[in-house]
């Protein structure tokens, strides 16, 4: 079950930088700012990830700040979700992020 959860906890991840990508090529107005924010947001997200949230991170932060930074990006992915007109998606993916993130925190405990 545990790496169940943590192959879905990779997959998150990766659904996250995808919606920040999607938001990032449909939300800028002129071709420069699309590229930019396509590109921009999900590499930002990316790096803040590797540097503090993911499980051989850069920088060793205590549990509750890793949720912080956890909640940020996976936060950001809902909101471009919501943002982008995908109420849905945004609503699925928020629930099994919560549920993944809360079951692997134990885990790893």
């Amino acid at each position: 079950m545990r790496l169940l959860n943590e192959g879905l906890a990779f997959l998150l991840e990766l659904l996250a930088l995808a919606a920040l990508a999607y938001w990032g090529f449909t939300a800028g107005h002129g071709i420069g700012w699309k590229i930019g924010l396509g590109v921009g947001a999900p590499v930002v997200a990316a790096v803040v990830w590797g540097l503090f949230a993911a499980p051989r991170a850069t920088f060793s932060l205590p549990v509750a700040a890793v949720l912080v930074v956890k909640a940020l990006v996976f936060g950001a992915a809902v909101a471009v979700l919501f943002l982008t007109g995908n109420i849905v998606i945004a609503a699925v993916f928020a629930v099994l992020v919560v549920a993944n993130t809360a079951y692997v925190t134990v885990a790893r405990r």
